[in-house]
């Protein structure tokens, strides 16, 4: 019996794991005729561990900055460890063809919600949100 719970309590700890480890696709969009820059959806709920995948579908050159301002100092050096790449701080290099994918796995940071842009667009009013559970 004590064998079985031993099982039961790894894999619900898998179980736990798989949920924590949750890929959320975040498009990077553009329609140049009407004005139209956007990350679809604007608005990301994910938790410590979840991937993001950020897609350029088109509208190229754009690129993933997280908002420096509110961020503590354990939040921002977390969220640029995340960032594989990074151009600078807290920023994604420019993705340029349409299919580039950037990745970057949610830190460990507090709950709340931590803004992105797309910094050739922002002008445009292009802009997202990531908000951690």
């Amino acid at each position: 019996m004590r064998t079985m719970g031993v099982a039961v309590a790894l894999l619900g700890g898998a179980t736990a794991m798989a949920e924590a480890q949750a890929s959320h696709e975040v498009r990077l969009e553009a329609d140049p005729k009407s004005g139209e820059y956007a990350f679809s959806p604007s608005t990301v709920i994910a938790r410590p561990g979840d991937v993001l995948v950020f897609k350029l579908v088109n509208g190229a050159p754009h690129s993933v900055v997280f908002e420096a301002r509110g961020l503590s100092p354990a939040a921002r050096q977390a969220l640029n460890a995340s960032m594989p790449r990074r151009s600078a701080d807290l920023s994604s290099p420019l993705l340029t063809e349409n299919g580039a994918e950037y990745r970057i796995t949610v830190p460990a940071l507090p709950s709340g919600a931590y803004g992105f842009f797309c910094l050739p667009h922002r002008a445009y009013d292009m802009r997202g949100e990531l908000q951690v559970r």
